[in-house]
């Protein structure tokens, strides 16, 4: 389904987008109880440092596969005063091409009484574990990603390109989990099996058939994901690489010994060798932990297309604007690909723009037809949006039409 919209005094279409039109909280974060309902048109949240803003953002970001924008842990996601048995929850109504969907989120009541129970200690060999419900049917996170897709730009991962390898990567996942709905269940299926064996080998008494049977599992998911991988990459880099405006273009390619092995033989071929790869790294395994080959090692570069240079090494400002434009191009192959324009969360972006570039993304934006949100500590800040968005102020755990 497509929609048309008037732009500029002429009729543009795009595809119909998700829009959150009621956003409830529950002990999460900051927030005791909030209710918060837009009309499906943009939103500009702004207000003073720590007053909540990335709050809002991060609980809408909980409702796609993942750990959320920040990748905080359950149980640092409950607001704090509140008891320790209490469960946070974050629920939505969400405006699609097919009609109203709501989605709901929260921590697990189980892990809750687990953690008063025995005082912490054995948290940390606890696998973390959510709830999810879709129009009231009990659902997993997993499985949100067949129904609603969400992008975001925090100033957190402005360092994306200078940290290690592992933000690359999920970067580039979670833009796969709004493309290809069973990536996220192959991933967990990965990182299950990939704990599963760093656990047998530091204890030193693993039965090697069980060995066997997990390295099996991380040769087939593990192909299959670094597979999904490289040609997602080049998806969005059939985009991304003609710039949005004073964006430049983006050129990215997966690197790893699995994406090698894929370039040079068969993906069976490809699986009989990170298996061999891996039954022979298990001295070393044993040692060091985790695993020496898969693609939990692999790594996204990202080249500025026109100086064919490598992303880290661009000044700051391309950096920033480098990855304003994958993330468009990234929601442009959603939209492609799903009928339906993903929700964009952009954390404090607008403010370390120059006027040009703020212009441009906003408008860009709003041509979409995507609902987007938007975060800042002035208003004057989003002026030029004008009455292409709703507004308000957050602070004092509430969220106000402004």
């Amino acid at each position: 389904m497509r929609e048309a919209t008037l732009i500029r005094g002429e009729m543009r279409e795009h595809p119909a987008p998700l829009a959150v039109t009621r956003l409830s909280l529950t002990d999460f974060r900051c927030y005791a109880s909030l209710r918060m309902e837009t009309d499906g048109t943009p939103v500009v949240l702004f207000g003073p440092n720590g007053a909540g803003k990335t709050n809002l953002l991060e609980a809408l970001s909980l409702l796609v596969p993942g750990r959320g924008l920040r990748r905080a842990r359950q149980a640092d996601l409950l607001r704090h005063g509140a008891a320790t048995d209490t469960c946070w929850a974050v629920a939505a109504s969400v405006s699609t091409a097919g009609g109203e969907i709501r989605l709901g989120t929260g921590r697990d009541p189980r892990a809750a009484a687990r953690i008063e129970d025995e005082e912490g200690e054995e948290e940390a060999t606890m696998p973390e574990r959510r709830l999810a419900r879709i129009d009231g049917e009990a659902s997993t996170p997993a499985k949100l990603g067949a129904v609603f897709a969400a992008l975001w730009l925090t100033p957190e991962m402005d360092r994306l390109f200078l940290d290690g390898a592992s933000g690359r990567r999920r970067f580039l996942d979670r833009a796969i989990y709004g493309l290809e709905r069973s990536h996220a269940t192959r991933v967990n299926a990965y990182e299950r099996a990939l704990r599963e064996r760093a656990r047998l080998l530091r204890a030193g008494r693993a039965d090697p058939l069980w060995l066997d049977a997990l390295e099996e599992r991380m040769a087939s998911e593990g192909v299959a994901i670094s597979a999904t991988r490289i040609e997602a990459a080049a998806r969005i880099s059939k985009i991304a690489a003609a710039g949005f405006g004073p964006f430049p273009g983006a050129v990215l390619a997966l690197e790893g010994s699995v994406e090698e092995s894929l370039s040079e033989m068969p993906a069976l071929e490809a699986e009989m060798k990170l298996r061999q790869s891996l039954l022979q790294s298990r001295g070393d395994d044993a040692l060091t932990g985790g695993a020496s080959f898969g693609p939990h090692r692999s790594d996204l570069r990202v080249y500025h297309r026109v100086k064919n240079l490598a992303a880290e090494l661009c000044s700051t400002g391309e950096q920033k604007a480098l990855m304003i434009g994958m993330v468009l191009a990234i929601a442009s192959l959603i939209a492609q690909e799903r009928g339906c324009a993903p929700l964009l969360l952009l954390d404090e972006v607008a403010a370390h723009l120059d006027s040009l570039r703020r212009g441009a993304l906003f408008d860009h934006l709003t041509e979409t037809g995507a609902q987007f949100w938007l975060t800042g500590t002035e208003r004057e800040t989003f002026g030029n949006l004008g009455v292409r968005a709703q507004f308000f102020r957050v602070g004092a755990g509430a969220a106000m039409p402004a």
